[in-house]
């Protein structure tokens, strides 16, 4: 390695130091630093033909540089492949000597050796690196992935295929809210892309909400419009927010809320008694949140308690009729509070189902009706999935080997609807 450089940066940054200006010192200390960088990776090269690292008892480069420089692995490499990038691209070599360009812009042309190819790299190393000397890293490596995709297009579609075989997306209850992970393909993801930023974007000059404000807010007001008109109704059933609580759990939650806003202090929790209402796939919510939920919903009222049966018997059908009708389909998402039956299955978009089928005679019963989302369906009529029992003494689920899954209680219409 030519020393020189790194030499004459050290004593340009030396005379600045002592007679320069605060701006021009860390300028010139910053260009010393990437010369002293260059230096350092012209050295490892040196080093890697000789294989001296052996010397100490390092089996590679790699290793001799977290033995001897105590860099962590991810620092013993970039500093390893930035030395490849002297040893093939000459020219930026030099500029990195003479500390024109970072160890940022460096870590670009690792990329580009890595996925564009040392002979392309090559033929466009002087036009990379006047954009290195002019532009930012990040610019750089902007460039570097536009010439990967010309040079290799075929990746390009790969990649859509590998996003196509990851794409998921789910929404999962936590105690504090939902989280949202996933991972969605190429189109799909431009898709949902273009709507945030309609939805997110500023309304006005005076907007001053933050950008996450702005994104989750316009969410909500999209999903109130789709929830409210576009989304076809599931036999007259639209698919909606389902809070289930009972008439005394909504008295108390009201008082609580007037208390605790006339007496924040002072004011008693909601009574022990009570229990808490509870939003169809999440959980438990309290008293502040219904009553919101209440202030922007509709009540349907379902009697809960009958000692001699005759709600249920009004709302039987038997064989009269086949299509449960929209009471009936209530008064089930009701009954297993907006849950899909199915042991482990937490959908809250529901199909309802005769547990014993229409065409083997079974009757449209109430208490013969079960809610089961689309994928649960589906594994009912394809016999991947079975079910038998009945809503007064418990649904029982099993796969089609006949393992039984975990039972869970659906209590009759008649006690709780």
């Amino acid at each position: 390695m030519n020393p020189q450089p790194t030499i004459d940066a050290m004593r340009t940054a030396a005379q600045t130091l002592s007679v320069g200006d605060v701006r021009e010192q860390l300028r010139v200390l910053q260009e010393l630093r990437h010369a002293v960088d260059a230096a350092q990776a012209a050295l490892l090269v040196e080093l890697e033909a000789s294989k001296d690292y052996e010397l100490d008892g390092a089996s590679t480069l790699n290793t001799w540089v977290r033995n001897q420089l105590r860099m962590n692995s991810g620092e013993a490499n970039a500093l390893v492949r930035g030395a490849i990038v002297a040893r093939e691209l000459p020219l930026v070599a030099d500029a990195a000597f003479d500390g024109r360009i970072s160890t940022q812009h460096v870590r670009a042309f690792v990329y580009g050796l890595k996925h564009v190819g040392l002979e392309p790299m090559r033929q466009h190393e002087d036009v990379l690196l006047a954009v290195a000397l002019e532009h930012a890293p990040s610019d750089l490596f902007e460039t570097i992935k536009h010439l990967k995709d010309t040079v290799h297009p075929e990746d390009l579609d790969d990649a859509w295929e590998r996003g196509m075989d990851r794409e998921d997306i789910t929404v999962d209850a936590v105690p504090d809210g939902w989280h949202v992970t996933g991972f969605l393909n190429t189109v799909t993801g431009a898709k949902l892309k273009a709507v945030m930023d309609s939805v997110s974007a500023p309304r006005d000059k005076d907007d001053d909400r933050t950008g996450s404000q702005r994104r989750v807010q316009g969410l909500d007001d999209l999903l109130d419009s789709i929830l409210a008109s576009g989304l076809p109704s599931d036999k007259g059933v639209r698919p909606h927010l389902s809070v289930f609580v009972d008439a005394n759990t909504v008295a108390a939650a009201a008082d609580h809320v007037q208390n605790a806003t006339d007496h924040p202090f002072t004011a008693p929790g909601p009574s022990p008694e009570t229990k808490p209402a509870k939003l169809a796939g999440h959980g438990a919510i309290g008293p502040h949140l219904l009553m919101y939920l209440a202030c922007i919903g509709d009540t349907t009222a379902f009697l809960t308690q009958h000692r001699d049966g005759q709600q249920a018997q009004i709302l039987n059908a038997g064989r009269v009729k086949y299509e449960p009708t929209l009471i009936q389909r209530r008064a089930v998402l009701a009954r297993q509070k907006g849950v899909c039956a199915t042991p482990g299955c937490h959908h809250t978009h529901l199909e309802i189902h005769h547990t014993i089928w229409w065409s083997h005679g079974g009757p449209t019963d109430l208490d013969l009706l079960v809610g089961l989302c689309v994928r649960c369906h589906h594994l009912i009529h394809r016999g991947r999935l079975q079910i038998t029992g009945n809503a007064v003494d418990g649904f029982e689920f099993a796969t089609h080997a006949g393992r039984s899954l975990r039972r869970r209680r659906q209590t009759s219409y008649r006690r709780a609807a």
